[in-house]
């Protein structure tokens, strides 16, 4: 594959961060991984400004896909889809979209309600940070179909193309088919493999593991 400029960038700057990192790391499911990704790092205004940016760029990437609002789901859906409609405000795309997100638990005072910001009407582009197992989508299509909304697509920072365990495909592709929907990631594990081939040298003990891993763990496509 070829990387796009943004995102050699963004996976510069997640290492940078401390927000993908390598070694050996025991994940979720008992594999271990030869990396690991953690939104959670980027915990600064500066860190943040520069997320919504890379996320702004994967959307405007994606000329075939139309949307009206952004959401973001509680909790870490919500300061990403901020950024992000900051950075789609303030960047080359100059547009002014609204966004809005959930509260966990229904208010029933001042203006109620479960949503704050925009009103859900028409086609929601949902933004969050990764998608494991698929629920916060889940719940959030449920938000948006009893608000009588429609689904325009997801957009996370990373795709671990990693199948489940009892399935040849991943997460991503689950919700795809389930949904109809597409799902945009800034990067995904081929990124970072293309990433670390670009360096060579130092990076070739790691470029191995994280091919034996793909190779081992890689969703079916």
């Amino acid at each position: 594959m070829v990387l796009e400029q943004y995102q050699r960038e963004f996976i510069e700057f997640a290492i940078a961060n401390n927000v993908l990192t390598f070694g050996e790391f025991t994940l979720k499911s008992g594999r271990i991984s030869p990396y690991f990704f953690n939104a959670g790092k980027f915990n600064s205004g500066s860190s943040l400004a520069k997320l919504g940016k890379y996320y702004a760029a994967a959307i405007t990437a994606r000329k075939d896909i139309h949307y009206d609002v952004i959401f973001g789901p509680a909790y870490k859906g919500i300061p990403l889809s901020a950024a992000t409609v900051i950075a789609l405000a303030t960047g080359d795309a100059q547009l002014d979209v609204p966004y809005s997100f959930n509260r966990k638990e229904k208010k029933d005072h001042g203006e109620g309600g479960s949503i704050v910001g925009a009103a859900l009407k028409g086609d929601i582009l949902i933004v969050d940070d990764v998608i494991t197992a698929g629920t916060a989508i889940r719940e959030s299509m449920d938000i948006i179909q009893k608000e009588g909304a429609r689904l325009a697509g997801v957009v996370v920072a990373i795709d671990r193309q990693e199948r489940g365990r009892e399935s040849e495909f991943s997460a991503i592709q689950e919700i795809e088919s389930e949904y109809g929907t597409p799902i945009i990631a800034v990067v995904n594990l081929d990124s970072i493999v293309e990433y670390l081939a670009e360096q060579g040298g130092e990076q070739a003990p790691m470029l191995k593991a994280m091919e034996e891993y793909r190779s081992k763990y890689g969703a079916k496509y």
